[in-house]
């Protein structure tokens, strides 16, 4: 029951969560030059300065200086303050938790900031895990620093229902076949939006990617760059393509890694874009299953596999699968498949999935659960991190999403016949945004970010939840976008094991040498 758009956990932490149950995831050199560059580097792009500068009323914001504190390893945490309504600097402020990973090297270049995607994913997280996130090259030129977002994980986050609440709206059939199911979906959705209102309503119109971008700026003077290197993935490329519309003179280096495309409806276009991705890589998955002995498909037919998953998820609706856990839990189609999907975000997780699957078959849902519950972030104690309330209130207010449950009805059934499997199940889970107490005022539209240097935009053919022709689109309306083309599987290609993309990202990082736009990387077997 969310919008599927964030990278969330690697296969790495998938395959080590559930296997217990498919047995039965120093600072820089301080005589560098004064434009980021190093002693034999190729002459650095100076990051130009904005076309305006921060106003009087933000100069505090933008001249904070950091304290940074051990905090695990070699990692350093901090705090940024931040105004909570960029219209009135002299309000009430908010603090952005933060993190960070000295470069390595004594060439240091500056500071790389992440996002990995959501919207709801924890950049401090993400961080943790920067020496896999990112290459060894770019981690010794590099401070490594993440965030959290305003509204997510430790920076003034949004809440709105325990988990006990949380764990029947996830398990709320997500698949109406009448009436009556319509209208407890509805109702589960409105008591999310309602929810929301009564713990978090100060907050909510503060949310949204616009005033995410403008904390990355300030986050980015107070790191003392002059120009910003970002990389995103997933929502996060949205996150970038709005700093770069806001702020395209203060880029030093942006990759943006299975993107969105900004110009596209979440209602019903992007849904049924992501809707679509899902059925794609769900083929590819089983095309690898019928090489492997322990394949629960035995047809080793696509149609027939197919037929085989249809009847399983119509049976799960009315008769739900054992849980072993022991947590008490109904295991419902829409758990099921929301399990499915978490294991379709990368090819490493197709093992899990073959044997979760293989369980599914016989009754059991509880790998199924596992899955699901690393997707949602559901810790095994029944709380829950902020990820599925902070990624459903920042998507209702970035977005214009309909407000007649009628709308959501005619679009679920015609993304079900164009993916039979998830469409009707993406599409009805934006529905909570229909009674979302704030009503948004964006509009969905191509971002250009004039006078932006180079843009490196990175796109899976095969990628489930953002699908490849939003890189090409985005590549495109982004005045200075750069396609990076990757024949694989998975979502997102930066480290994940393609050297042809790696090298091409860590050369632009470091050098500021974009690929050539329309590159393409092979595939890797």
């Amino acid at each position: 029951m969310r919008r599927f758009s964030g990278v969330g956990h690697t296969a790495a932490a998938l395959l080590a969560a559930v296997s217990l149950a498919t047995a039965c995831s120093a600072q820089g050199d301080a005589q560098q030059p004064s434009d980021g560059s190093s002693p034999g580097d190729p002459p650095a792009r100076a990051a130009q300065s904005a076309t305006q500068a921060p106003s009087a009323a933000l100069a505090p914001f933008y001249t904070q200086k950091i304290t940074w504190t051990p905090c695990q390893e070699k990692f350093q945490c901090g705090k940024l303050t931040v105004p909570l309504d960029y219209a009135d600097p002299g309000g009430e402020r908010i603090q952005l938790s933060l993190i960070k990973l000295p470069a390595g090297g004594n060439r240091r270049i500056g500071s790389i900031i992440l996002n990995p995607g959501g919207p709801g994913g924890s950049g401090i997280e993400y961080a943790r895990a920067a020496r896999t996130v990112l290459s060894p090259a770019v981690l010794a030129r590099f401070d490594t620093v993440g965030f959290d977002p305003r509204g997510v994980g430790k920076s003034t986050p949004v809440r709105c229902l325990s988990g006990r609440e949380l764990d029947v709206f996830i398990g709320l059939d997500g698949t109406p076949d009448d009436p009556s199911e319509v209208s407890a979906l509805a109702r589960g959705g409105k008591q999310f939006a309602e929810g929301c209102e009564a713990h978090s309503a100060k907050l909510l119109p503060h949310v949204g990617t616009h005033d995410a971008a403008r904390d990355m700026d300030v986050l980015r003077a107070a790191l003392g760059d002059q120009g910003i290197t970002y990389l995103g993935k997933s929502y996060g490329t949205y996150l970038g393509a709005v700093y770069a519309d806001l702020f395209p003179k203060r880029i030093r280096a942006l990759v943006l890694d299975g993107a969105i495309d900004p110009a596209l409806p979440p209602v019903p276009t992007v849904n049924a874009a992501q809707a679509h991705g899902f059925e794609v890589a769900f083929r590819s998955f089983l095309s690898d299953c019928f090489t492997q002995q322990n394949c629960p498909f035995p047809e080793k037919n696509t149609d027939a596999a197919l037929g085989r998953l249809s009847q399983f998820l119509k049976t799960t609706d009315q008769h739900p699968l054992r849980n072993a856990t022991g947590d008490g839990r109904s295991i419902t189609e829409s758990w099921a498949t929301l399990g499915i999907l978490a294991a379709l975000y990368d090819k490493a997780t197709w093992p899990v999935l073959r044997a979760a699957l293989g369980q599914g078959f016989r009754g059991d849902g509880t790998t199924l659960l596992k899955l699901a519950d690393l997707i949602v972030d559901r810790r095994p104690d029944g709380t829950y991190s902020n990820q599925t309330e902070a990624n459903m209130a920042v998507n209702c207010v970035d977005h214009p999403y309909p407000h007649k449950i009628a709308a959501y009805e005619e679009a679920a059934k015609t993304a079900q016949r164009e993916s039979p499997h998830f469409g009707a199940y993406v599409m009805w889970g934006s529905l909570p945004c229909d009674y979302w107490p704030v009503k948004s005022a964006a509009s969905d539209r191509p971002l250009k970010a004039a006078g932006a240097p180079p843009i490196v935009v990175v796109g899976t053919e095969r990628d489930p939840a953002t699908p490849y022709q939003w890189a090409k689109s985005l590549a495109s309306e982004l005045s200075s976008g750069v396609l990076l083309s990757y024949d694989g599987d998975g979502h997102t290609a930066y480290r994940t094991g393609s050297t042809c993309v790696d090298e091409a990202v860590d050369r632009y990082l470091i050098s500021l040498e974009p690929p050539r736009s329309g590159t393409l990387c092979p595939k890797v077997t």
